[in-house]
């Protein structure tokens, strides 16, 4: 059995202004970077086109280490769609090299669901994490820069300094650190910290920016800290927007590239969604439906994290509203759920996918409080018996939601060729506006108090000492009326990872919450939260290598 990235490179490529004519793109119209990869401009947004077409949001059940496969799906979804005649485009996230190099692995879907040139977009791409990355830099160096600067300083409290540097990699010798050592000439000593690229308050503005002028804007409102004597500073105080802006040019401007099928894909931005909103842009969103009839895109982690972050932060500040809904389950995962050992998971057990299916249960719940009809992709592996996968099948028929079977990594977009004519059935049938979970002008508790109990399924939520005097300090910086991006565990409903399943009647625990007025929006602190993440003791980097032609191997 070949691996993804052989797969990957026994494809060959359309030259990418091959992949622009199917969208009716001019070749002037691109930025080339190289054969198969290009910037395309935003001029060609259309927010006429944009209200016609059909948006799918591919999002899945709570996540296990057994994988359920979102972007693979979401990649074979748009091959199936364009094979039975509708104008589709895949619109996804850049992979970190963080996880590239640690744990997950890449993320340009796999076996024969991915998009190209896989080695590169797993990779450097075209440099727009870098450009992030710098940019988020700049602000931390002039922020240092002003701390030492006694004449023309803004007189700055250290303490209350939250800005960290970035770097796109796992180290976690970085997450606390000291900077200014060494004496007078080297800076104010001071505790600070790095966190990855992804989890950037700057990756967050780039992805809700609407243009140029509005990222710049966006990048001004950012929070420093405050003065000696308590006034509260903003980048723009620093006058850092409009270079930092500067460094975003071509950053802010969309990647065309190809599935394996030669179809169009655009990726763009790559915030966690467990920290973040988890979404790539919304200039991607809105360039992928100018350009096309239908744009299937994802939403990272679960459908309590990345999907709810679409709907009240992303389509709320886009006015942007999703057609259909596609939920992503295994047979593994469920069975992960209902308490199978990670050991075991490829033995039968249909009674553990029956348990696991309450997971399952709570995201399709969700996706009828935001009145959005679903459909429940079943991501199909070898191991997986028939009466598994009826099990899946029947609790969704109970719940009046259709079930079907994905084999896209076997087969492409061959393999979701029932599950395009479903999605986009339900897709042309519907056009009304989703219910959001929260109206922004709430309040901080009754936002936090809405997502926890509807979304979640917590009984109550607590704040601690620092939390309550994090909300105060909100409310006095006239910050209350932003959306609320939590924070917390991918791995459970709740804040605690070892709860799986559909945990009930639990206590959702904010230690503090965050301000991110750059991005627009409040983070919540649930849990041991970490923004830097670390290496596993065997990293995926060591099986990663490259021979003397410039061949690579080794990429998942």
């Amino acid at each position: 059995m070949k691996s993804d990235i052989q797969i990957a490179q026994s494809i060959k490529q359309l030259h990418i202004t091959k992949v622009a004519q199917k969208l009716n793109i001019n070749e002037e119209e691109l930025d080339l970077y190289g054969k198969y990869k290009a910037k395309l401009p935003l001029t060609l947004i259309d927010e006429e086109k944009v209200a016609a077409c059909k948006l799918i949001l591919v999002s899945a059940i709570s996540p296990t280490p057994a994988g359920e496969g979102k972007t693979t799906t979401s990649i074979g979804l748009s091959e199936g769609l364009n094979r039975i005649g509708k104008k589709t485009t895949v619109v996804l996230r850049e992979p970190s090299l963080g996880p590239v190099f640690g744990i997950k692995g890449g993320a340009a879907g796999g076996g024969w669901s991915q998009v190209l040139p896989m080695e590169e977009i797993n990779l450097h791409f075209t440099g727009d994490f870098s450009a992030i990355e710098k940019a988020n830099n700049l602000l931390a160096a002039l922020i240092d820069n002003n701390l030492q600067n006694k004449k023309y300083g803004l007189n700055l409290d250290p303490r209350t300094i939250a800005w960290k540097r970035v770097m796109d990699m796992n180290d976690r010798s970085l997450r606390k650190i000291m900077v200014g050592m060494g004496g007078t000439a080297n800076g104010v000593p001071r505790e600070t910290g790095f966190d990855i690229t992804a989890a950037s308050e700057i990756m967050a503005i780039l992805c809700l920016s609407k243009n140029l002028e509005d990222l710049k804007t966006r990048m001004g409102n950012i929070f420093i800290g405050y003065t000696m004597d308590k006034k509260p500073i903003y980048a723009r105080d620093l006058k850092a927007q409009g270079a930092m802006a500067a460094l975003l040019k071509d950053a802010i401007r969309p990647n065309l590239v190809q599935t394996i099928e030669g179809n169009p894909a655009i990726i763009h931005g790559g915030p966690f969604a467990n920290i973040a909103q988890g979404t790539n842009s919304i200039l991607a969103t809105k360039l992928g439906m100018s350009l096309s009839d239908y744009v299937v895109t994802e939403a990272g982690f679960g459908f309590d994290l990345g999907a709810e972050k679409f709907l009240n932060i992303k389509c709320k500040t886009a006015g942007l509203s999703p057609n259909a809904v596609v939920i992503v389950a295994t047979v593994r995962a469920l069975k992960y759920h209902g308490g199978q050992s990670l050991k075991t998971l490829g033995e039968p057990n249909a009674k553990a996918v029956s348990k696991g299916c309450e997971n399952l249960e709570k995201h399709l719940e969700n996706a009828k409080q935001f009145g959005i009809p679903a459909v429940v992709a079943i991501n199909r592996f070898t191991l997986d018996t028939e009466e598994e996968l009826q099990v899946i099948r029947d609790k969704c028929k109970a719940l009046g939601v259709e079930a079907i079977d994905s084999e896209v990594w076997a087969k492409g977009g061959g393999g979701a060729l029932d599950l395009a004519h479903a999605v986009s059935k339900i897709a042309d049938q519907w056009n009304q506006q989703f219910n959001p979970t929260y109206e922004w002008n709430w309040t901080v508790e009754e936002k936090i108090n809405a997502i926890a109990t509807k979304i979640y399924g917590a009984k109550n939520v607590e704040y601690s000492t620092d939390a309550k005097a994090d909300i105060k300090r909100i409310n006095n910086l006239g910050l209350s009326h932003l959306p609320i991006c939590v924070a917390k565990t991918q791995k459970s409903l709740s804040d605690n990872p070892d709860l799986i399943g559909r945990p009930k009647d639990f206590t959702l625990n904010v230690r503090e919450i965050e301000i991110a007025a750059g991005a627009g929006f409040i983070i919540p602190i649930t849990g041991e939260m970490m923004r830097m993440p670390g290496l596993p003791d065997i990293p995926a980097a060591e099986h990663i290598d490259i021979d003397a032609d410039g061949k690579i191997e080794g990429l998942f």
